[in-house]
C-alpha cells in the first residue's frame, strides 16, 4: 500500500452547547468510508466513552451524534490533511492541522482531550501554540493499541473526570 495524499472529509461535529472537545489524529478508512468519527467497529471509542457517561453505546450515525450533543461533547481531529498509508498513524507525514477556531469561536468549549499519542503529539506542535490551550491526553481507543484493555481504557479515561465537565 502506498502513502496518499488525503484531505479529512468529516466536518467537526460541535453544537453552541458543547463544553468539551475530543480531538483524534485522523480518521481511519472506516471512519472516512463513513463520515463519522470512530467507525472502525474495532475501535473501542464508543464502548469507552458510553460507559464512562454511563449510557447507552450509540451504533448508528445518529444515535452518536444525539450522544454527542447530550453530553455536550464536540469531535473532530487535529489533522486536517497528511500523507497517510490507509490508517496507519505512524505512516503520518506531509501534516497540516485543522483550524480550531470554529470550534472553540461558537461553543462553550473549555476542556480539550487528546485521545492518544499521536493526536497529543500533532496538537502540541501545530494547536496548542495557537490557542494556549493545553489538551489532557488520554490513551487511544485504537486497537492498535493492544496493551489496553476496555476496562484499563475506562478507568483512564474515567479517572480524568470527563464525564463532570460536560
Amino acid at each position: 500500500m502506498m502513502k496518499k495524499h488525503i484531505l479529512h472529509p468529516i466536518p467537526p461535529f460541535f453544537d453552541k452547547d458543547s463544553k468539551i472537545l475530543i480531538l483524534g489524529s485522523f480518521p481511519s478508512v472506516k471512519s472516512r468510508e463513513q463520515m463519522f468519527f470512530y467507525g472502525h467497529p474495532q475501535n473501542r471509542f464508543w464502548k469507552v466513552i458510553a460507559r464512562v457517561f454511563d449510557d447507552e453505546v450509540p451504533v448508528t450515525i445518529p444515535e452518536k451524534k444525539a450522544f454527542l450533543t447530550k453530553h455536550h461533547i464536540a469531535m473532530w481531529d487535529v489533522i486536517g490533511s497528511c500523507d497517510i498509508e490507509g490508517s496507519s498513524d505512524s505512516s503520518i507525514s506531509n501534516v497540516v492541522a485543522n483550524d480550531l477556531s470554529e470550534i472553540l469561536d461558537h461553543s462553550e468549549v473549555k476542556r480539550i482531550f487528546v485521545n492518544g499519542k499521536t493526536a497529543e503529539k500533532y496538537y502540541k506542535r501545530y494547536i496548542e501554540p495557537k490557542t494556549g490551550i493545553k489538551a489532557v491526553c488520554l490513551p487511544s481507543t485504537s486497537p492498535a493499541n493492544a496493551a489496553w484493555n476496555l476496562d484499563k481504557l475506562y478507568a483512564a479515561w474515567r479517572e480524568v473526570g470527563i464525564n463532570q465537565l460536560a
